[in-house]
């Protein structure tokens, strides 16, 4: 254990983060997703929530200020405007680590091209419906 690190990311995870660079994009993904097929490492953290993934993540990692899109979701299939319980409570969490910032929502085909790209994936236990979010890594500036 160590201070001020959330308990729940472990050595993997931590590894994961500390070795992405500014740009480099990690995906939180729910219990349905298909993230052994999607090409990423995989860290697999089946008994949490992809909501307690992603404040877990946040306190360590920052997002990218340089990019219109820091935290991109799934859009609900055949109704791209509706907003999942899922997509309120990671809105609400990016806001907490990131003021200003929050959750934009992209197309499901789409979301699966740009996942492929990704440095890494943590799936999740989540088995709410879009659970699924993807950041992109930010830098922490000089003092």
């Amino acid at each position: 254990m160590l201070k001020g690190i959330p308990p729940i990311l472990g050595p993997d995870l931590l590894h994961i983060l500390r070795a992405m660079g500014h740009g480099d994009e990690i995906v939180i993904v729910d219990a349905n997703y298909p993230a052994d097929s999607a090409g990423p490492e995989l860290v697999r953290l089946d008994g949490l929530t992809a909501t307690d993934v992603l404040d877990a993540i946040l306190t360590l990692m920052p997002l990218d200020t340089y990019v219109d899109e820091q935290a991109i979701g799934m859009e609900v299939v055949g109704d791209p405007k509706k907003r999942e319980a899922t997509h309120k409570d990671f809105d609400k969490i990016i806001k907490k680590h990131e003021p200003g910032m929050k959750l934009t929502l992209l197309e499901r085909h789409a979301f699966y091209d740009r996942v492929h790209g990704a440095y890494a994936i943590v799936q999740t236990g989540e088995r709410r419906l879009y659970g699924n979010v993807l950041l992109k890594k930010g830098i922490i500036r000089p003092e």
